[in-house]
């Protein structure tokens, strides 16, 4: 009985995605765990895409499938990426969550764990905020909210300008987008996919026990 882990994410320039490959690694290191990641669609014109180089940055993982409204359906738990525009999810991320009305009627996401990571571009960009403003969403969806426990004690470093919080793994990209996620960034991204799965595994298993004893 496997575990299905969903992760779905927005990346322009891939910062996102390389996050989302991380907390895939930590999901997948969860015994009897299977994990989809997938991105959501763009809607960006192609000759938008070109002039800001976004479009020749996401050839590196334009083999990620789309993800599709119903791939939540069977998750037990689903992590979301979103870059920040102005302190909130990006559109990109905003569209793709308003096409869930119908699982929202239908009560089909109650119960599963949900979590978000995010990047910004300057250090005070908005992660939090992100974080906080996405999370209703998916409360409104009955799910329940993982973050990032402080046992991760890459959450408290000073030692370096990072990203990721109790809210959520998050990185910084630079105003010019030539920063990468750091060692540390990758390492929480880690950490909160580990974290999610477990927490679904056990709340799977559980549910399994009370439905065979009753």
């Amino acid at each position: 009985m496997k575990t299905k882990i969903r992760i779905i994410f927005y990346s322009m320039y891939g910062h996102l995605y390389r996050m989302a490959e991380k907390v895939a690694e930590g999901a997948r290191s969860v015994p009897e765990t299977e994990v989809l990641v997938s991105q959501v669609p763009e809607l960006i014109p192609d000759s938008v895409l070109e002039k800001s180089g976004a479009k020749a940055a996401r050839r590196n993982f334009a083999h990620v499938p789309t993800a599709q409204v119903d791939d939540l359906r069977d998750a037990d738990a689903i992590l979301f990426g979103t870059p920040t525009r102005y302190g909130t999810m990006c559109a990109q991320m905003k569209n793709f969550l308003d096409q869930t009305g119908p699982l929202w009627a239908q009560g089909a996401l109650i119960g599963k764990v949900a979590s978000v990571f995010m990047g910004t571009a300057t250090q005070h960009g908005g992660q939090e905020t992100t974080a906080l403003t996405f999370y209703p969403v998916l409360v409104h969806h009955g799910m329940i909210i993982a973050g990032v426990p402080y046992s991760e004690t890459r959450l408290t470093t000073l030692e370096e300008i990072t990203g990721g919080g109790p809210y959520g793994a998050g990185t910084l990209s630079g105003s010019d987008g030539r920063r990468q996620p750091s060692a540390n960034e990758l390492a929480i991204a880690e950490t909160q996919g580990r974290y999610v799965a477990q927490i679904a595994r056990e709340l799977k298993l559980g549910r399994e026990h009370a439905r065979s004893s009753s």
